[in-house]
Formats: structure tokens, C-alpha cells, sequence
């Protein structure tokens, strides 16, 4: 897949954002008790009512399919990035809204990034936590400068923000890096947070040029090679 360059840099850094399409990451099980089914749908709702379309990676199972029903229900535009493996047969359940299907898990994120304005991640596992630090390290490596946000529900995320602090008290990672991790505890106060984000890059890595091929198309690849 080649992504436009100027598309995913261009209208970002400012210090007041305009959004209209929020990529959510979040888990495909409901969790331990009711608060985490509450905050999905919550966000679904203000989606809506903020008048802002969601991108997701499809299915109905567990906060993925709350957060998708609520945004659908209350009027927002709902775009399905998935894997055609995925798709296949009931493994993630009856997905709503419009379907574009991938070959492979780095095609969606790759679309995930064209698509969206910002990113914000409700509590999930193992694939929550990867989407999350790969979208964080494309920032870090200076190829796009959207606002990721992490919806705090019941303090999930607090360790998480405890091994970036050690990260960079061990000098792992730059305390620019760690800002671009933006947190909450309620949707509201998520994206008010986000529409004020001011993206610090470190100084060192935006002397990396991504683009390829003939400079005035300015094409930026993220198809894995393998």
C-alpha cells in the first residue's frame, strides 16, 4: 500500500485540531466488570454527538462491537479496516458499518493511519497494546504527527504509563516520546485533551525523509516486505 505523504503530514502540529475520523483500539472481550462496557459505549456516544465518524477493525465481540454499535446507533459514519482472514467465517462476530478488507495486519494499520485524524485505545490485550505501540513508534520515528490518546478506564492503563516513565528514567526512550502519549478517564476530557495536542518530535529523528520514489509524488510505502 502507498500512502500520501502530504495527506498524513500535512494540517498537523497546530495547536487547535480539527477532527472527523477517531481510529479506536480496544479489546475484543468485555472485561472483568461492567465499567469497561460502560466507557465503550460511552464513546461511541460522544463520537456521535461530538459529530465525529469511527474507525475500527471490525466485529462485534466484546468493547469493539460497543463501541461500534454506540457510534453507529447514534448517527456516526463507521469505517471497518480487517483482515480477510479474519473476516471469514463468525470469528469476530457481525461487524457494522462499511467494510474494507486487507490481506494482512499491517495493511489495516496502515490504513487505520490514512484514514484517522487521531487514535485513542480503550483497554484491551495483546492486540490493543500492539496497535497501540505501533501507531506511538511511527510518531516517534516522524512519520505522522497524530494525537494518540488513552482512554484511562478504572486506572487500566496506570502501569503502562509507569514502564514509559522508567523507560525514559533508564534512557530508553526521550521525554518527547513519552508525551505523545496523551490519557484520560472520561471520553470528554480524552478529546479535549487531543484537540490541544502539540506534536514535539525529537530533533533527531526528524531528519529522517520517508519519502520514495520521485520526490514531487512524495509517496510514503508502509507495505511489509517480506
Amino acid at each position: 500500500m502507498h500512502i500520501d505523504l502530504v495527506r498524513v503530514l500535512d494540517m498537523e502540529g497546530t495547536s487547535t485540531r480539527q477532527f472527523r475520523n477517531i481510529c479506536v483500539f480496544c479489546g475484543s472481550q468485555p472485561g472483568k466488570n461492567g465499567d469497561f462496557v460502560d466507557a465503550a459505549n460511552n464513546l461511541g456516544k460522544v463520537l456521535a454527538e461530538r459529530k465525529l465518524h469511527l474507525v475500527y477493525g471490525g466485529g462485534s465481540l466484546g468493547l469493539m462491537g460497543c463501541v461500534s454499535t454506540a457510534a453507529l446507533v447514534g448517527g456516526s459514519q463507521v469505517l471497518v479496516i480487517i483482515p480477510q482472514a479474519l473476516a471469514r467465517g463468525n470469528l469476530t462476530g457481525k461487524t457494522v458499518g462499511e467494510v474494507q478488507h486487507v490481506f494482512s495486519m499491517h495493511e489495516r494499520i496502515a490504513n487505520m493511519l490514512f484514514h484517522a485524524d487521531a487514535f485513542i485505545a480503550l483497554p484491551g490485550g495483546l492486540g490493543t497494546l500492539e496497535e497501540i505501540f505501533q501507531i506511538a513508534s511511527w510518531a516517534h520515528l516522524n512519520l505522522h504527527k497524530k494525537p494518540i490518546g488513552l482512554l484511562n478506564v478504572n486506572n487500566f492503563f496506570d502501569e503502562l504509563f509507569l514502564f514509559l516513565d522508567k523507560a525514559v528514567e533508564c534512557q530508553f526512550i526521550s521525554q518527547a516520546t513519552r508525551k505523545i502519549f496523551v490519557s484520560a478517564s472520561t471520553a470528554n476530557e480524552l478529546f479535549d485533551k487531543l484537540k490541544t495536542f502539540v506534536y514535539e518530535p525529537d530533533a533527531i529523528l526528524t531528519q529522517i525523509d520517508w519519502t520514495v520514489g520521485e520526490s514531487k509524488k512524495r509517496k510514503l510505502d508502509l507495505t511489509l516486505r517480506l
